[in-house]
């Protein structure tokens, strides 16, 4: 009877005090494993990078440059090949060469996609490309192939005093209001966040208009804006991510591309399994880590979640006119129409699997709301995973006969040029438009209703803001609500899974008050003999 006993009592200290020893040492040196990992990751990118050369010593950055060309013609005379490797990269060429199914190998970006904010670049090529990595790009002539085109100080400048002009095809302020080129060209170098927020913050017209995620407040934000960038964290740079081999950028942006080709992904950094969880790990075989970790968007700035064109070109006493909501911004503009707004904004999500597909300008419309792009993926689909997006919808002119949509006119450099920024008549900026374009247009047009995907990368949570279980494990305010065919514990409803469920909990526990009860009857049996 002792050794029962002690067997018992040995037993009982295992299961009491071993076993949860050993999970708590396995679990701390599993966190500790992991924590060593991230502070490698932050050392590296808290380390700042010093300038290899200094450009002040050059005798070819110390003439007076009579125009920008020169500029990049004594770039080139020390960075000999650079200049063929900007003339193969999207930045400069504004479209990429892919496969999508169903369609086959296409060439697609900004230079012939059709959108839902100022719906193309085509006939406005000297205020769209204002932001081209380029100087001259006003029209159908430019020549792509000659490096001297090649604006090399919008991305490296890093004294903040380079700016393009407006309605100049990419080209600086030029005579009295040029900046002083001599000392820019002398102070380059790796590009700074502000040269990529330049352009990229100031998509769709203004601030963080477009993306929602992308904005100059983020150059001094704090760790609970950007994780990441934080300026009182890592203050890392857009191109700690998105790196560069012989001008070759990482990253896809899927307003304008279709594959994943040159990606870059939380994982690159992260590794697959990040978390010391393995539960929260196995989330992420559908989970994207950004789902999770930017519950929210626009925490600094706006962002414009709709815009109507149906209802510009009203005037008043004949004019154009603008009107301002409380926080100063447009809600609607006689050129461009009426917009809402959204601040600290919660994503969208969507299946996704890295694959897109555009609507063309020669597409013709089968249905509305329509997608201006789509974002391919299904819970059928292994490869796919929920991602956050920002949706931003649109009232826009279309063919009513052609059911195609339009590509309108919109700037000029002064009245009665046909662009309806400067002359608010639809008829014109159209046909105008379609004639630049070279696309057919019946003369008839109206307005439809479209949808924009952009999936959101940036403002990354501390990881004690990222979603927590509740957050989407709930009936009543699932984050994930919408996502089409899946089953989320606590909130899906399936009354046989849930009777089931109820069953298979009762019969467990009549399990356990069966088992219990003949282990009872046993024992009191054995002490009566």
């Amino acid at each position: 009877m002792d050794n029962v006993d002690n067997i018992k009592r040995i037993i009982i200290f295992v299961i009491v005090v071993v076993f949860p020893l050993v999970i708590l040492t396995l679990a701390l040196s599993e966190s500790d494993r992991q924590n060593l990992f991230h502070e490698e990751l932050r050392r590296e990118y808290a380390t700042a990078r010093a300038p290899s050369v200094d450009h002040t010593k050059f005798p070819s950055l110390q003439v007076d440059f009579a125009s920008p060309h020169e500029i990049t013609a004594a770039c080139l005379s020390c960075h000999t090949e650079r200049g063929e490797e900007v003339l193969n990269n999207a930045h400069w060429n504004w479209e990429r060469e892919e496969y999508i199914e169903g369609r086959g190998v296409t060439y697609l970006g900004k230079k012939n996609l059709v959108n839902n904010f100022c719906t193309g670049i085509l006939s406005n090529e000297r205020a769209c490309n204002r932001c081209h990595i380029g100087y001259g790009w006003e029209d159908h002539t430019f020549d792509f192939t000659n490096q001297l085109n090649v604006d090399c100080l919008i991305c490296h400048d890093n004294t903040r005093l380079y700016v393009k002009a407006p309605g100049a095809a990419g080209y600086p302020p030029m005579g009295a209001d040029a900046p002083d080129f001599n000392y820019i060209a002398q102070n380059v170098g790796r590009p700074t966040s502000y040269n990529c927020g330049y352009c990229h913050f100031m998509g769709g017209g203004g601030n963080n208009v477009k993306h929602g995620d992308l904005e100059f407040g983020l150059l001094t934000a704090d760790r609970q804006v950007d994780v990441h960038m934080g300026v009182d964290g890592l203050n890392m740079t857009c191109v700690d991510c998105h790196k560069a081999e012989n001008h070759q950028m990482l990253g896809t942006y899927y307003a304008v591309s279709s594959t994943p080709q040159n990606n870059v992904t939380c994982a690159s950094c992260h590794t697959a399994y990040p978390h010391t969880d393995n539960l929260i790990n196995a989330h992420t075989l559908r989970v994207d880590c950004r789902t999770c970790h930017i519950p929210e968007y626009a925490k600094v700035n706006p962002t414009k979640m709709s815009w109507n064109w149906a209802t510009a070109g009203q005037r008043e006493d004949g004019l154009p006119y603008a009107t301002l909501d409380s926080l100063g911004n447009e809600i609607y503009l006689s050129e461009k129409g009426e917009f809402d707004w959204e601040t600290n904004a919660v994503p969208d999500y969507v299946w996704f699997n890295g694959y897109a597909d555009h609507l063309l300008s020669t597409d013709r419309i089968s249905e509305s709301p329509v997608n201006i792009n789509t974002l391919i993926g299904s819970a059928d689909d292994r490869n796919s995973k929920i991602v956050p997006v920002k949706i931003h919808t649109g009232q826009q002119p279309y063919d009513t006969v052609n059911e195609t949509l339009i590509q309108m006119k919109l700037w000029g450099a002064e009245e009665g040029e046909g662009a309806f920024w400067v002359d608010l008549d639809w008829d014109t900026a159209i046909k105008l438009g379609m004639e630049y374009a070279g696309l057919p247009y019946s003369g008839s047009y109206g307005f439809v209703e479209t949808r924009m995907y952009l999936p959101v990368s940036h403002m990354v949570s501390p990881a004690n803001k990222a979603l927590t279980c509740v957050d989407c494990h709930s009936r009543a305010e699932s984050r994930i609500s919408g996502v089409q065919g899946i089953y989320v514990p606590a909130m899906s409803y399936n009354p046989t899974l849930n009777s089931i469920g109820s069953w298979l909990v009762l019969l467990v526990i009549a399990g356990v008050v069966l088992h219990a009860g003949l282990r009872i009857r046993s024992a009191y049996r054995r002490k009566e003999h």
